[in-house]
């Protein structure tokens, strides 16, 4: 019996609403047989499989080019993993001295050393990793193909408006789809930073992605309605739900036309106090959308896609020629770069740290950097050639002490020393801050600032370090609250710390992208908000339509109160901005 109006939840890869027909893309197991190879057979064997490569190369290629074109060529750099990992000895040579060692088939042996290389992927405790195996999936699938004959699916052949329904999606079948009939993607598994995800915001079409088991109750065919900004998907769903939706289509649309209107406008409220609303980016592809959404810069620059998915370790000149394309796409406005921010864990391979029992509270962020002083001192400088091409600012991240800020600048000033005597020019007056994600952090943040040229909160660690409640394991996410008064209280706190000293604060975490907290925060004294691109135009809708003088006020009565309960129910009762009681999604 078919599912009707059953509702699913999955991880919000891309906002909007879509309405439409399931397209279900099968993820094609090759049949390969193992197939034993006399001696003379070895050698053609080996060109067999190098003819394979170089098809695959030619295919990888030529999608290259065609994303360059119709999306975007920082969109088509993808693919140039893809290429290196046709390149890759573990992969390709170890399969060519499998075939001479065993006289195994060329199909039979990448086969197995794809299931194992991508088995150690998946098994890496990071998302982006986990993610990452796609990528090898796909090379091999094609290379595959070329040693078979076996088809593969298609999304070029899509003759209907559909929504693509997929256990994953690669990069490669998102490059070949028709764009003009897949209206929205849902995939069960990846996260934010998967593949589709990243093409489904690059081409603004609804997806929700990390839906676990989807495919296997959605049929061909069946009506969805796919809610990008909620992360929910609905199969076969009623009439009533369909006009709900229907509506929330159009409300959705007349919303973003009168979104773009504000691209250009300043983020001040109507007495005349003036913010800055910045975007938070996790590649360099990210900016196109950050600019086009009307971001005054960039308030956060992950810099960990450099460091992740590769078996080496990206070098000084690779590193400033991201950094320096970032900050010149950016101007005239300022692009902060956070140096890097993993944990020991995923660094097993390249820098021999040990497997930590929690690795949350363990060698990660600005201790890892000082704990590999050489790697860290190869980002400053790249960080500092850059800063010569653009407005640059740098932030270290999960400083806990003013110890830890003391010896990350003073590894930059032997950075400087070192460009210096190599004559390369850098702005000597680059501002350097600090993210505030640890309550030590916190409740020292007027000793910081001593320190510091500004702060950016990040609330997704701080609420989760305050509350010791990891916010996805959903045994305790009932805990991870934003209103929770020990929040809010040291928001204040690193608010003050930080005027005092005459430095600026800014938000770089999830509640920066909430609306309806975007006039406490004002009141609490922020002076800039960072979000993803695509929030931008309501959080600065949202400070225009507000007066400082008001929002003070309301943060005086939210500090009085004593539970979230009480601070929530005040906020909705206090509050009449369209943008809090007027919500474009509906309520399922």
């Amino acid at each position: 019996m078919e599912t009707v109006n059953k509702e699913y939840l999955g991880v919000p890869a891309s906002p909007g609403i879509c309405i439409g027909k399931a397209y279900l893309v099968g993820s094609r197991e090759f049949q390969v047989k193992k197939t034993k190879l006399t001696e003379a057979q070895v050698e053609k064997e080996m060109a067999r499989l190098q003819a394979a490569i170089d098809a695959t190369r030619k295919e990888i290629q030529t999608i290259k080019q065609r994303v360059g074109q119709e999306v975007g060529f920082s969109e088509a750099e993808i693919f140039n993993a893809y290429l290196h990992i046709l390149q890759d000895p573990l992969l390709i040579q170890a399969a060519m001295d499998q075939i001479r060692a065993s006289r195994i088939n060329a199909e039979y042996i990448l086969q197995e050393i794809a299931k194992q290389l991508i088995g150690q992927f998946k098994d890496s405790p990071d998302e982006y990793l986990q993610e990452r195996a796609t990528d090898i999936n796909d090379v091999v699938a094609r290379l595959l193909r070329n040693l078979t004959g076996q088809p593969m699916d298609l999304l070029s052949e899509v003759e209907d408006d559909v929504i693509v329904v997929a256990k994953d999606l690669t990069p490669s079948q998102t490059a070949t789809m028709r764009r003009e009939r897949v209206i929205g993607f849902t995939t069960d598994i990846g996260g934010k930073t998967s593949h589709a995800a990243i093409m489904a915001r690059s081409l603004e079409l609804p997806a929700v992605v990390g839906l676990k088991n989807l495919t296997e109750v959605v049929q061909n065919g069946s009506t969805l309605i796919v809610d990008g900004t909620a992360g929910i998907v609905l199969i076969n769903p009623n009439g009533q739900m369909l006009a709900k939706y229907r509506h929330a289509q159009q409300r959705m649309e007349q919303w973003s036309r009168k979104l773009k209107k504000l691209k250009g406008v300043t983020a001040v409220t109507k007495d005349g106090y003036r913010l800055t609303v910045a975007a938070n980016i996790e590649l360099p592809e990210d900016v196109r959308q950050a600019r086009k959404y009307g971001a005054e810069g960039i308030g956060l620059f992950r810099t960990e896609f450099l460091f992740l998915n590769r078996r080496d370790l990206p070098g000084e000149d690779e590193q400033f020629e991201v950094y320096q394309m970032v900050a010149r796409q950016s101007l005239p406005y300022t692009t902060i770069i956070r140096t890097l921010d993993l944990g020991g864990d995923k660094f097993l391979s390249r820098l021999g740290t040990t497997t930590e029992m929690n690795p949350f509270l363990g060698l990660r962020g600005i201790r890892l950097c000082l704990a590999h002083q050489d790697l860290f001192k190869v980002q400053l400088r790249a960080v500092l050639r850059a800063s010569h091409f653009g407005k640059i600012k740098i932030m270290f991240p999960m400083v806990s002490c003013v110890e830890e800020m003391r010896q990350a600048k003073a590894l930059l000033r032997e950075a400087q020393k070192e460009l210096g005597r190599r004559r390369v020019l850098y702005d000597r007056n680059m501002e350097v801050g600090l993210m505030i994600e640890l309550p030590s952090a916190a409740m020292t943040a007027d000793i910081l600032a001593r320190e510091s040229n500004f702060f950016s909160i990040g609330t997704n660690d701080l609420i989760q370090y305050t509350l010791a409640a990891d916010r996805i394991n959903e045994k305790v996410a009932y805990l991870y609250n934003p209103l929770h008064p020990a929040i809010l209280r040291l928001i204040r706190q690193v608010v003050q710390a930080g005027h005092n000293e005459r430095i600026w604060v800014g938000m770089c975490g999830e509640m920066a992208a909430d609306p309806q907290l975007t006039p406490l925060l004002v009141g609490l004294g922020l002076d800039e908000f960072s979000t993803g691109p695509a929030f931008v135009p309501q959080i600065k809708k949202g400070i225009r339509e507000v007066n400082f003088a008001e929002c003070r006020e309301l943060a005086e009565k939210v500090m009085a109160c004593t539970t979230s309960a009480d601070i929530e129910a005040l906020l909705k009762s206090l509050m009449k901005n369209e943008v809090l009681h007027d919500s474009i999604i509906p309520k399922t």
